[in-house]
């Protein structure tokens, strides 16, 4: 299926979505933006609408066009719904989400923290709290670059050999969780399991949700919702000393 008719397909639901959660009729949608109804039928069936009558409903609804036009709304969990209901524009990036709290040493150099396996729980709820970040462990790596700003998981498990219980993963922060590279190891920080390393299937665009996949085939592949996920962090290095 080519981008643009792949693109209209998902607006026409995402109109139809919209609509009904307002239980707003066709005809009341039609009349509050002054079109055809025929056309709105049009439009929810995936006909492409011109720009003009997009900004009209980017604007009705207060969402983006390109979050109108390339995601699946419906698969978005109720806070992210709530909020587009307040007049907040959906965020599926990651980047609007929080800013990220760090700590720096004596010169001004960023650190980086430890989140040892019996931290991450409090991890995972403290992660945007400055006192929790400022009571971590923390060291430096020179031959990092000074580009990114990087934390240092334990690993809990043995779900991801060669990294095996009780390694250090040292990861980079990621801003726009779009650009996740499918097949790639990441460190996914989630509200319900807490820090989690894994291989990770970018289906953001399609389904708003990683798959997560171990290297120990024991384990199954399950997917997250970026509802539930707190951070993202990018491996670079690991290695199994102990603190």
């Amino acid at each position: 299926m080519k981008k643009e008719q792949k693109e209209s397909l998902v607006f026409g639901s995402n109109l139809n979505f919209l609509r009904t959660r307002k239980k707003l009729s066709q005809t009341q949608l039609a009349v509050d933006l002054e079109i055809k109804r025929t056309s709105l039928i049009g439009y929810e069936k995936g006909v492409q609408p011109p720009f003009k009558v997009l900004l009209q409903l980017a604007d009705y609804f207060g969402i983006s066009i390109d979050a109108l036009m390339r995601y699946n709304l419906s698969k978005l969990g109720e806070f992210e719904l709530s909020r587009i209901d307040q007049g907040f524009d959906v965020d599926i990036t990651g980047s609007k989400l929080r800013l990220l709290v760090t700590t720096t040493d004596k010169k001004g150099k960023e650190n980086i923290e430890l989140v040892k396996q019996k931290a991450q729980a409090g991890y995972a709820a403290g992660y945007n709290d400055p006192g929790f970040i400022e009571s971590l462990p923390k060291f430096q790596l020179p031959f990092l670059s000074r580009n990114k700003t990087y934390r240092c998981f334990q690993i809990d498990g043995d779900s991801m050999p060669p990294v095996a219980n009780g390694s250090w993963v040292t990861a980079s922060f990621v801003e726009d969780w779009t650009k996740l590279k499918s097949g790639t190891p990441y460190v996914v920080v989630t509200k319900d399991d807490g820090v989690v390393f894994k291989l990770v299937y970018n289906k953001i665009e399609e389904e708003q949700s990683l798959l997560l996949v171990s290297t120990n085939r024991l384990y199954e592949p399950y997917l997250v919702s970026v509802n539930s996920i707190a951070e993202v962090w990018k491996f670079e290095t690991f290695n199994g000393f102990e603190v």
